[in-house]
């Protein structure tokens, strides 16, 4: 049985279960040779595999975000007027609805 240090909000903590407030356990399933390949590069950082897959995760986001934003700014310097998707769909729907 785990030993309890502390209940917070109703829950209790503390043991050897490794359990983290404010962070959620997820169960990812992985080739073999995928995970031993994760733990090996987790060694090798000094980390835990979830570890090294939170900053995998993380890693991804940002760049993820960064390109993002270089996108949008190519797009905002772009010549000429942007219409969305240069089409007056609203206007010919609303032209051609029928009346309630």
């Amino acid at each position: 049985m785990t030993e309890v240090h502390a209940v917070i909000r109703g829950i209790e903590v503390g043991g050897n279960t490794g359990y983290t407030i404010g962070m959620a356990k997820v169960m990812v399933s992985l080739p073999d040779d995928l995970l031993r390949a994760v733990d090996v590069e987790a060694g090798r950082r000094g980390t835990t595999r979830s570890g090294f897959l939170r900053e995998l995760a993380e890693e991804t986001l940002r760049r993820r975000s960064v390109r993002r934003a270089e996108r949008m700014a190519e797009i905002a310097t772009m010549d000429g007027p942007l219409a969305g998707h240069g089409g007056g769909a609203a206007e010919l729907v609303k032209a051609t609805r029928p009346e309630r």
